[in-house]
């Protein structure tokens, strides 16, 4: 019903429900699994370091700023897991993006620069191990995205640590795992609204007793 503003005294419209608002989850999702799986390739040493720099567009326009706007769609839907969700992991491609940009070219010289990359890392890992439990009550493809996730922050964090590339490979492994789930994840929202129906599984059916 529409309200009259006591300025003008004109109708004006109401606002607009949370369900007339696309569900901005397979967004962020995509973009997550796009930047992720890039990097991934990377530090799995699948293609040369030397032009790791391709990553930085997604990290700036994709992974951060389309992620960041889904975060903010979250809450208008009033979402607080996904708000966060999405929000925290576009402003974590951003501020990526910024520290391979500005901070690393000029700390490059320092012998900590190895701890400090590995802090970062493990910051990271501890806020997605709180979400991973925020995620129990989402569903399983969703929760096995945080999971994965957690996992390849500490191992890349511990690489960092350590300077042990074997090890940071082995993260980059654990983050394609983590990519593609979240592919599948945001191709089973795409797909479920444009068919108009659940066609891929986000849930693990339970056994009937």
């Amino acid at each position: 019903m529409s309200e009259v503003d006591p300025q003008s005294g004109r109708a004006t419209p109401p606002p607009a429900t949370a369900s007339a608002i696309a569900d901005p989850a397979p967004l962020g999702l995509a973009g997550f699994a796009m930047t992720t799986v890039v990097l991934s390739v990377f530090n799995a040493g699948l293609l040369d370091k030397s032009v790791e720099a391709v990553v930085l567009p997604l990290a700036l326009v994709y992974g951060g700023l389309a992620q960041l706007l889904a975060g903010m769609w979250e809450f208008r839907r009033g979402n607080t897991f996904g708000a966060t969700a999405f929000s925290s992991f576009g402003a974590f491609w951003l501020a990526y993006y910024f520290l391979v940009k500005e901070v690393v070219p000029v700390t490059a010289t320092s012998s900590e620069l190895h701890n400090a990359t590995g802090l970062f890392l493990l910051v990271w890992g501890i806020f997605t191990l709180y979400m991973t439990v925020a995620a129990l009550r989402v569903n399983h493809a969703v929760l096995a995205v945080f999971v994965f996730l957690t996992i390849t922050f500490v191992v890349l964090a511990i690489g960092d640590f350590a300077k042990n590339t074997d090890i940071t490979k082995a993260g980059g492994w654990l983050g394609l795992v983590t990519g593609v789930i979240a592919w599948y994840t945001s191709f089973a929202g795409v797909v479920s609204t444009t068919f108009n129906r659940q066609v891929l599984p986000v849930t693990v059916p339970r056994k009937q007793i």
